[in-house]
C-alpha cells in the first residue's frame, strides 16, 4: 500500500494576518463547527470584534444548547502575556462565559496559567487553550487541525451542580432510575450517532441536545409516573419565538410527514417557551428490559428533529411575520 506523507504548512503561508485573514476564516460556519468539534461545543456566530472593557474579542459566539457566551481570542504566533491579560479582562467583565484562546503554539507558562484559572474560577467561567496546525498530503488541499492543550477540569465544569447529588448518596429511588437511564442512553448515543452530542447524565427527567441554533433545542424526556417517553423541540424565549412557531406551523403536515408521527403543537404565548412534542406512550421507562428499544426510538427521533427543524430555524426569515391569532393544537 502506497501511503502519503503528512507535510506541515506554516500558518503565515495561509493566514498573513490575524484580523484580515485568520479571524474571518474562523468565523465561517463550517470552521466554527470544526472548532466546536475539538472542544465538544456547538457554536453559533454572534459578532466579530466584540468589545469587552478596553479590548475587543476576535469572535463572539453563542453555545447553542445553553445559549451561553463564548469568546474566542486567536493568534497566528505563539502565546504572549498581552493576550493572557485580555483573557483575564474578559473573565472579569463577564459573569458567565467560555473563553477560547487559539494560537500557533502555547508556552508552558501560558498553558499552566489556563490550567490554574480553570482550577480557581467558579463554574460560570471556563478556559480552553488550543493550538492550530495546517497539514497537507502531497498536492492535497491544506487541512486545519485544532489540538486542545488546556480545558476545564474533566470538561464537566458548569454542569457539576446537576450531578452533585449522584455522589452525595441522597437520591431517591426515582432519581436513581433517571440517572441510570440517562447514563445508559448517553453511552448508546456515543456509540451509535455522530449527529447528536449528549450532555453529562443527571437525575432529571430530561436530557437536552443542540440542533445547531441558540433559538431552540431538543430534549429527550422520560415520565416515570405516566410511563412514557417523548421528544420535545423547545423554542427558547426571545422576540422571534412565536414567529418561528407560527412559520413552522404553516408547514405542519409536511413536518409531521418527515418526522413520521403526530406532533403536539403548544404555542403558549403567555409562557417563556413554545413546544412541539412527539410522545410514545407504549414505551415505559420503568421497564428496564425495554430500555434498548426506548433508546433506539429516542435516538432515531432526536436525529429526525435535528435534521427537520435545525436548518429550517437557522435559515428562517421572520421579517414578514405578523402577530395574529393562529390556530394551534393547544388553542
Amino acid at each position: 500500500m502506497n501511503l502519503g506523507r503528512l507535510q506541515k504548512v506554516e500558518l503565515r503561508d495561509v493566514w498573513k494576518t490575524e484580523a484580515q485573514d485568520f479571524t474571518p476564516w474562523l468565523a465561517r460556519e463550517e470552521n466554527l463547527a470544526l472548532l466546536g468539534d475539538a472542544i465538544d461545543l456547538e457554536l453559533e456566530l454572534d459578532t466579530v470584534e466584540k468589545g469587552v472593557g478596553p479590548y475587543r474579542a476576535d469572535i463572539f459566539c453563542r453555545e447553542t444548547l445553553e445559549n451561553s457566551m463564548v469568546l474566542i481570542e486567536n493568534q497566528v504566533e505563539r502565546t504572549d502575556h498581552t493576550h493572557l491579560g485580555q483573557l483575564l479582562t474578559y473573565a472579569a467583565g463577564l459573569n458567565t462565559v467560555t473563553i477560547v484562546w487559539i494560537a500557533k503554539r502555547f508556552t508552558d507558562e501560558h498553558r499552566a496559567a489556563l490550567d490554574w484559572l480553570n482550577e480557581i474560577t467558579g463554574d460560570e467561567i471556563s478556559f480552553f487553550g488550543l493550538e492550530v496546525e495546517l497539514w497537507r498530503i502531497g498536492d492535497s488541499p491544506i487541512a486545519p487541525k485544532f489540538n486542545v492543550v488546556s480545558k476545564p477540569n474533566e470538561w464537566t465544569k458548569g454542569k457539576v451542580g446537576k450531578t452533585t447529588a449522584a455522589t452525595d448518596g441522597d437520591l431517591n429511588t426515582t432519581e436513581e432510575l433517571k440517572l441510570e437511564y440517562w447514563e445508559v442512553f448517553r453511552e448508546f448515543v456515543l456509540e451509535n450517532s455522530s449527529a447528536v452530542r449528549p450532555q453529562k447524565p443527571s437525575p432529571c427527567h430530561w436530557m437536552n441536545f443542540s440542533i445547531g441554533t441558540s433559538k431552540a433545542h431538543v430534549a429527550a424526556l422520560l415520565n416515570t409516573q405516566a410511563g412514557l417517553i417523548s421528544i420535545c423541540l423547545q423554542l427558547n424565549k426571545g422576540k422571534d419565538r412565536l414567529a418561528i412557531f407560527d412559520l413552522l406551523m404553516q408547514e405542519k403536515e409536511s413536518i409531521q410527514s418527515q418526522i413520521g408521527g403526530i406532533l403536539e403543537w403548544e404555542r403558549k404565548p403567555e409562557k417563556k417557551s413554545s413546544h412541539i412534542i412527539l410522545r410514545n406512550p407504549s414505551l415505559d421507562p420503568n421497564k428496564k428490559e425495554t430500555w434498548p428499544e426506548q433508546h433506539q426510538w429516542l435516538l432515531g427521533n432526536l436525529e429526525k428533529f435535528r435534521a427537520v427543524f435545525g436548518q429550517k430555524i437557522k435559515t428562517m426569515d421572520v421579517g414578514n411575520w405578523q402577530p395574529e391569532d393562529v390556530e394551534t393544537d393547544d388553542g
